[in-house]
């Protein structure tokens, strides 16, 4: 994984924060244009999400090597809701930072407890997303859109590269997971 995802997992919550005041800024005038760019910039280039039909997501499990289970970082931090915060399923747990991190907030799951909280999240209407640090995929998450700081940059404030679709998701997930050191 990237150096960059190291820093993130030690301070997510105070970069949850920062992202939010820093897209605040994308309406004030002449200010806001720029940093739109430099958010979509760094949404295009270095961290960024898709969104995934169940079906994608149950995929991804199915093809990941391991599968542990931790909290929603964006629950975690603005409370906006009464969702479930341990719906965040990390991939790869043995090489995840975030794991190897913050021990005991993840457990080992199968792909079958995987599936069923996907299905859980979708019943109650949360958004499945795959999480991503430059070329690596590190975490789906299972997050509502009143907590979910990628969702509500790109709704909220029109940083549009933040949360992508691209119906080709799973197929990437495979090659990227094939061609990493190791994989």
């Amino acid at each position: 994984m990237h150096h960059a995802l190291r820093f993130y997992s030690r301070h997510r919550e105070a970069a949850l924060h920062f992202y939010m005041f820093w897209a605040r800024w994308t309406r004030i005038p002449l200010v806001g244009g720029l940093v739109r760019w430099v958010a979509n910039h760094w949404g295009r280039n270095l961290e960024g999400g898709y969104v995934l039909t169940t079906a994608e997501a149950e995929a991804i499990v199915e093809a990941a090597e391991g599968l542990a289970l931790g909290p929603c970082a964006c629950r975690q931090v603005y409370h906006n809701c009464d969702n479930p915060v341990d719906v965040e399923i990390m991939l790869a747990p043995e090489g995840n930072v975030f794991v190897h991190g913050r021990p005991g907030d993840y457990r080992p799951i199968s792909p079958e407890e995987a599936k069923a909280i996907l299905r859980d999240c979708h019943h109650r209407g949360l958004v499945h997303t795959i999480i991503r640090c430059r070329d690596g995929f590190y975490a789906i998450c299972n997050c509502c859109q009143c907590c979910c700081v990628p969702l509500r940059l790109h709704s909220r404030y029109g940083i549009g590269q933040a949360l992508q679709r691209d119906r080709d998701i799973v197929e990437i997930f495979r090659q990227r997971a094939l061609t990493r050191p190791g994989g």
